[in-house]
């Protein structure tokens, strides 16, 4: 995941990556969600800490988290 934590995030919710030269346009979820896993959160833990603050079910939260998941390595921004 070190890719993830050379992201430039702006309150703007864009991702830019100096690397690459790519940006990303986020929403709030999914910037809180890179946010969590530049702590070294796991995939359980990031549904988990969202679960207790949005009013979204477990399942939908985790199908959620897993598409940002797989899109982020569609980016080549986690392995």
């Amino acid at each position: 995941m070190q890719v993830i934590s050379q992201l430039v995030l702006d309150e703007n919710n864009i991702a830019f990556h100096p690397m690459m030269g790519n940006s990303y346009q986020l929403n709030n979820i999914s910037k809180e969600i890179i946010l969590l896993l530049r702590d070294n959160k796991s995939k359980y833990e990031v549904v988990e800490l969202l679960k207790e603050r949005y009013d979204v079910s477990y399942n939908e939260l985790f199908i959620d988290v897993s598409d940002l998941y797989s899109k982020l390595r569609v980016y080549g921004l986690m392995v």
